[in-house]
């Protein structure tokens, strides 16, 4: 493997001289540029698998024999592409296949929510090799979880890095992940994490791994890896809710997140179901939705009532693990008990009717639920549903499916994955980069690392293996 890695490191530096930096006037400029371009169109129409030999390159991209030739010649010497399995073939030679090179580079992901962290490394398709995911309270601050972070980054490429470059680093985070000045991404901390504001978590995730990095929201990020790897795959349009301790919900319209002016689009949680009530938010508005449905709410109403005796069920659950959280209650309303069947209900009923303007809104084709709430089991599902169906246009529910997750916390993980391949394909990108052989050798990545600030110290040593993934109850 290491052989191999020089040899294309190698082959990569032929390529970058022959295309070179591009100076020159005139009809050099335009050469190297539509080089550039044909490599692009290439390169994606492989990684996408919508041509898999020459003869398909050729038809799908109007490029000649020669032209394909050539540029396949340099992708394969750039370590993008293979050319070494034959194909089925049709009347005639069996053609070769050509193949996106998915092992070249690595990409690095992490999701932080209150109260778990979880990682993970792919390869350039997306597919995660390894993953984990532990119990951790992100108000243990953000040094202490940038430590662990990079002790589980290292932990992974111990096993999986064997002389490959990592590309990228995407973290979804709690909250709106949004661009700030220039290139660079801002992480608006929720309210709830005040020790976060202003941390320059990217800054030092760039100082220690020298990649780009990009911070994303969580609800973004799980939603995307539903969208591509999950239920609503092959749908355009697409609610993804996440009910745990906050609400929050991303939506695709016709193929595309909406993120809103901010990147804050899809606080649901913060809808008012109770105008004239006492609670208020720790976002300061009275009545909003998380009050009332998300899973500390649930869980403190099965908390008193199980004190004041209305449930017997809940009332042995407190009484053996000393606290009630929302999964006591899901499972306690599986057993029969009517006072959690109830208040799930409850809950189910509210959030389908935040739900239903966002139906007649977007008319979705699929809305999924995810999180601890939506995990307690189907009475909460089929509350939701009602609600939904009830208080929405007939036209716009025709065709609507409302289904739970099945990817529960790799969703996250893999949409992270996808958002940062997306960016290291992008065909604007990529032609700024594909003649020097790797992103990381894009001047606009330099420069990022570069104005990040000086060098950061590394533990040395081999990383340690996580302690094993927490079974926390939530």
């Amino acid at each position: 493997m290491r052989s191999e890695a020089r040899s294309t490191g190698a082959k990569r530096e032929g390529v970058a001289r022959r295309l070179g930096p591009g100076r020159g006037i005139g009809g050099r400029v335009r050469r190297i540029d539509a080089e550039r371009s044909s490599l692009t169109a290439i390169l994606n129409l492989v990684r996408l698998g919508a041509a898999k030999t020459r003869h398909e390159i050729e038809v799908t991209s109007g490029l000649g024999r020669a032209v394909v030739a050539n540029r396949l010649g340099s992708l394969i010497a750039l370590g993008l592409v293979d050319e070494d399995e034959i194909g089925q073939a049709s009347g005639g030679r069996a053609p070769r296949l050509v193949r996106f090179r998915s092992d070249t580079a690595l990409v690095l992901v992490g999701a932080l929510d209150p109260t778990s962290l979880s990682v993970g490394i792919s390869d350039l398709s997306g597919r995660l090799l390894n993953e984990h995911h532990e119990a951790f309270e992100l108000g243990a601050g953000p040094a202490a979880t940038l430590e662990r972070l990079e002790t589980l980054f290292d932990w992974l490429l111990d096993q999986h890095r064997h002389d490959r470059e990592v590309w990228h680093v995407t973290l979804a985070v709690p909250g709106p992940g949004r661009r700030a000045e220039g290139e660079r991404f801002a992480w608006p901390a929720p309210h709830f994490l005040p020790a976060w504001n202003d941390y320059p978590l990217v800054e030092q995730l760039m100082l220690r791994r020298r990649v780009p990095v990009q911070i994303s929201s969580s609800v973004q990020m799980k939603a995307l890896g539903e969208l591509r790897a999950g239920s609503a795959v092959g749908q355009r349009d697409a609610i993804f809710v996440d009910l745990n301790r906050e609400i929050s919900a991303a939506i695709f319209s016709e193929g595309r997140l909406h993120r809103g002016t901010d990147g804050a689009a899809g606080l649901i949680g913060h809808t008012s179901c109770d105008d004239d009530g006492a609670l208020v938010c720790r976002c300061g508005n009275v009545g909003c939705l998380e009050l009332f449905a998300g899973a500390d709410a649930i869980a403190r109403e099965g908390t008193r009532a199980a004190v004041d005796g209305r449930s017997r069920y809940l009332a042995e659950a407190l009484a053996s693990n000393g606290e009630i959280v929302v999964s006591d209650i899901g499972i306690a309303a599986q057993l029969g008990d009517p006072v959690s069947a109830e208040l799930l209900s409850r809950a189910g009923r509210l959030v389908g009717t935040v739900l239903a303007g966002l139906v007649n809104a977007f008319n979705p084709s699929v809305i999924v639920l995810s999180g601890a709430v939506a995990q307690t089991g189907d009475i909460f599902l089929a509350a939701v549903r009602e609600a939904v169906y009830r208080r929405s246009h007939p036209l716009v529910t025709r065709d609507l499916r409302i289904v739970r997750s099945q990817m529960a916390s790799s969703a996250g993980l893999v949409g992270s994955a996808i958002a940062a391949i997306d960016a290291i394909f992008e065909p604007s990108f990529i032609e700024s980069w594909i003649n020097l052989g790797s992103p990381l050798r894009h001047p606009t990545t330099e420069r990022l690392i570069a104005s990040a600030g000086g060098a950061a110290t590394k533990t040395a040593g081999r990383p340690r293996p996580p302690d094993k993934a927490g079974n926390g109850r939530s």
